[in-house]
């Protein structure tokens, strides 16, 4: 080899870089994704909300049939024809509401979302809250019958509709006893009983006067004490009841709460008088009744009015406690006539079927 001068040298190649082994990064990116995608489509379509959902509901023409029955019978009194429909209302409740499922139903704008606990108090179970509901709706289908009939002036009687198990008036009375006498004052209604303990005080012995079956009979009691009352305590709960020789029937299941009182009380009176009170029109509505007929507000408006539009009503009895919240939900073309009191709704649907006019919201 001459000195300063450049040689090659042969090499051997260069092996190729050996593979790696397991998942790139890119790989790995997707994976974490599509499981996040997967945690967070189980967390929505699984987790539940601690919200339900409220819409419309079921309606039902209180002057028409359910499962082949009437909604509203009267057996053993004359009644009369009937035309058009007198709808109740009510609002749908959807409870154990997944996150996707309250989305949803939220962007469809027919439901509202609404804190749970408005409607379930803690500890409270749905079936809790549902008999809660079936007493409620109970309840104002004696209220509606006892207005419908004291309106049609029908005699009225009252009757011991509760008694507390450790009260003076346990000794004596039986459920549904009707009371004559009490502390010496005829009793006509249910006010007259607190009227006749009103001058008294624990301690003080009272007579009562009574009829079971056919049987009229007369005890003397010892009233009681209860805390925050000064007079004397009974331990019966007294309400009015009409006394007629027929029976009125509701029967209409799956439905809970007492906003179909005033429904219900205009179909009695409807047919137990001549005429169509609806003037043969489509007419819906809402409101809970006492059994003076006194209509109170109710939930929901809003929901009902939709139902009722949906079911063809042209025609929406409102609560007056309800009419600023009515006009601004109202669907186009519903007229929303206001309602205080039976005698309110009467004359209104009569004026209407007439042609002429009737308070509105």
């Amino acid at each position: 080899m001459t000195e300063g001068t450049d040689t090659a040298v042969d090499q051997a190649p260069t092996p190729p870089p050996a593979p790696r082994r397991g998942l790139t990064r890119r790989t790995w990116t997707l994976v974490v994704s599509l499981v996040v995608v997967l945690a967070l489509g189980l967390l929505g379509g699984f987790a539940r909300v601690p919200y339900v959902a409220l819409g419309p509901g079921p309606t039902y023409d209180t002057l028409g049939q359910v499962d082949g029955g009437d909604v509203v019978a009267v057996d053993g009194q004359e009644t009369f024809p009937t035309g058009g429909k007198l709808t109740m209302t009510t609002v749908s409740l959807t409870d154990d509401v997944s996150l996707f499922g309250a989305l949803g139903l939220w962007i469809s704008g027919r439901y509202a979302l609404a804190p749970r606990e408005e409607f379930f108090r803690p500890g409270e179970s749905e079936q809790e809250v549902r008999d809660q509901n079936v007493k409620a709706f109970q309840d104002s289908q004696t209220s509606a019958e006892v207005a419908a009939l004291r309106y049609l002036d029908y005699p009225m009687k009252v009757v011991a509709a509760e008694i507390n198990k450790d009260s003076a008036a346990a000794t004596v009375l039986e459920p549904d006893d009707r009371l004559l006498e009490v502390n010496g004052r005829q009793i006509a209604s249910a006010d007259d009983v607190r009227g006749a303990l009103e001058q008294t005080k624990p301690g003080d012995q009272v007579s009562l006067t009574y009829q079971r079956g056919s049987d009229r009979k007369t005890s003397t009691v010892t009233l009681g004490r209860t805390e925050g009352r000064e007079t004397g305590f009974l331990g019966v709960l007294p309400l009015d009841r009409a006394d007629v020789p027929f029976d009125i029937k509701i029967s209409l299941s799956d439905v809970g709460g007492p906003s179909a009182g005033l429904l219900f009380a205009l179909s009695i009176v409807d047919k137990l008088t001549p005429g169509e009170l609806n003037g043969g029109k489509s007419v819906a509505g809402t409101g809970e009744i006492n059994d003076r007929g006194e209509v109170g507000r109710i939930g929901g408006i809003g929901f009902k009015m939709v139902a009722a539009q949906e079911g063809g009503a042209t025609v929406f009895l409102v609560p007056a406690g309800n009419c600023d919240e009515a006009k601004q939900h109202a669907p186009e073309g519903m007229r929303l006539v206001k309602v205080e009191t039976l005698d309110d709704a009467v004359q209104s649907l009569e004026s209407l079927g007439k042609g002429g006019d009737a308070p509105s919201c």
